[in-house]
């Protein structure tokens, strides 16, 4: 007998002739989550089991992160011979307990001589004799013992959710679009969830921007990295860009402008990446650069797919995904980003593009972005 995390998988088991390769993904996700703490990880009988690990409770939390996981188990695992043997065990789980509950039995080996029904007559049986403070509910208890019979048998009271979604690596690659704020890790972290390896690129406008600014972003790319299996990051000096803007281009196209370059470097990195698409947090009328006419401007530059997963979410509606996620704390801290450098008083809603175009035309582009590529750093975290 010993304590083992049962894992739970969701969406995986529709994958009909593809889930050995999704297993194997999630399987090897889970392996790399539990790494530092020494668990071993194996599957059996659709599940996976965690065991050996330094630290149950760090094991839960880290487990809980991978996508593709639905939900964690802390399961005792016994063998399955003697009946009178789980039951005493199942007693021993629930002897501080006093209330209503119910057993649940699922039993997956079909050659055990009792069936699931049986099972939980049998063993609330034993639970109402030998702890009388208990009483049985099948329909709303307040607590379900849980006991199926697979390989071994195990037994379990409280179900521990997890993030879901597909295991990364299985669904392409994508470079995010990150900036300081609540909504890019938001949108990244998303994305990620639906199987996709995600890398980013942060601009950074040196001396407009401190230092202190830059390493709030890392840290923000250092928490989505649990989740998402770790991320590369690409930090890309814009001030030569964005003074060239202010400087030459129309005041109140100048937000616009310097988009349009954030995308043509990111479009460029992202085919260094081998990334299939962009991703951005903006949301449809949030600020006066994500309009539907400001957003199709921007994508007008790039020739692959923008991602935005959050196009229809209100800002409340985003700050509490951010709060599930661990990131809203580090968002909100009060340093700068390069969005908030030279700011226009009235930025345009409906920009021209023949006013863009000229405006450009007052740089040289190619150059600017060169440079700006040249002084990338690189951040594998």
């Amino acid at each position: 007998m010993r304590e083992v995390l049962q894992v739970r998988f969701g969406e995986i088991h529709l994958k009909g002739l593809n889930r050995p390769y999704f297993m194997r993904m999630l399987v090897e996700r889970i392996k790399a989550a539990v790494k530092e703490i020494n668990g071993h990880v194996w599957l059996s009988d659709s599940r996976v089991y965690v065991s050996d690990m330094t630290d149950m409770e760090e094991c839960i939390r880290r487990v809980t992160k991978v996508f593709g996981v639905h939900s964690v188990c802390r399961a005792i695992e016994m063998d399955k011979s003697d009946f009178t043997a789980i039951c005493a065990q199942a007693a021993e789980l629930l002897k501080d307990y006093r209330g209503t509950f119910k057993v649940d039995a699922r039993r997956s080996d079909k050659r055990y001589p009792m069936d699931s029904p049986t099972i939980n007559i049998e063993m609330g049986g034993y639970l109402l004799d030998h702890l009388p403070e208990l009483t049985v509910d099948v329909h709303h208890p307040a607590l379900t013992l849980s006991v199926e019979i697979r390989d071994m048998a195990y037994l379990y009271t409280h179900p521990i959710m997890a993030v879901g979604g597909m295991p990364v690596g299985t669904n392409g690659r994508a470079t995010l679009l990150l900036s300081g704020g609540i909504d890019s890790p938001v949108a990244g972290w998303m994305i990620a969830k639906r199987g996709v390896t995600v890398s980013a690129v942060h601009f950074y406008s040196f001396p407009y921007t401190s230092e202190r600014a830059r390493e709030k972003v890392l840290d923000l790319a250092r928490i989505l990295s649990e989740s998402l299996c770790g991320i590369r990051v690409h930090v890309v000096p814009f001030t030569d860009i964005q003074m060239q803007i202010h400087e030459k281009c129309h005041e109140d196209y100048t937000t616009i402008i310097m988009r349009r370059y954030m995308m043509r470097i990111a479009n460029a990195i992202a085919k260094k990446e081998k990334s299939n698409g962009l991703i951005t947090g903006e949301s449809i009328g949030q600020v006066a650069s994500q309009t539907m006419q400001a957003l199709a401007c921007t994508d007008a530059v790039v020739d692959m797919p923008v991602y935005r997963p959050l196009i229809g979410f209100d800002k409340q509606e985003i700050i509490e995904i951010a709060q599930k996620i661990g990131t809203m704390e580090t968002s909100s801290l009060p340093y700068e980003d390069c969005c908030t450098v030279f700011t226009p008083r009235h930025p345009a809603t409906r920009p021209k593009m023949e006013i863009i175009l000229d405006g450009e035309s007052k740089l040289d582009s190619e150059a600017l972005i060169q440079a700006a590529l040249d002084g990338t750093e690189v951040f594998d975290l």
